[in-house]
């Protein structure tokens, strides 16, 4: 009966290590409300951290993709849960970074080839 429940014990362990200590990350993708821009945003739902990519013409291939990494104000910000939100405005290249917890938001554009974004405000 001992043995069983030592195993039992170190399965629980080991089950809570994984799960715990293996969490993926989780993205969040939204296009550009331009209506003639092909870009693409990209969010690290915990971090804030932004990035973006467009397609690209090639002469004599079908295309490449184009990402930016992120610049000033679009890398890793503090801790909390962050989504993205396009406004309706048919010429705006750029999207926002809400942070659900804080209540606070970014503009966050591509600009020299990286993505940044505002200083978060309410």
């Amino acid at each position: 009966m001992g043995f069983c429940l030592r195993r039992a014990g170190l399965a629980a362990i080991v089950l809570g290590g994984l799960m715990g200590g293996a969490q993926a990350a989780s993205y969040e993708f939204l296009a550009a409300p331009e209506i003639d821009l092909n870009r693409v945003y990209r969010l690290d739902k915990a971090t804030g951290e932004m990035g973006a990519c467009q397609y690209g013409l090639s002469e004599g291939n079908v295309g490449v993709t184009l990402c930016y990494p992120p610049g000033n104000g679009g890398g890793v910000q503090a801790q909390s849960e962050y989504s993205l939100i396009a406004s309706h405005h048919t010429k705006e290249g750029g999207v926002f970074r809400v942070d659900l917890r804080a209540g606070t938001m970014s503009i966050c554009y591509v600009l020299n080839d990286t993505v940044v974004c505002t200083p978060a405000a309410k």
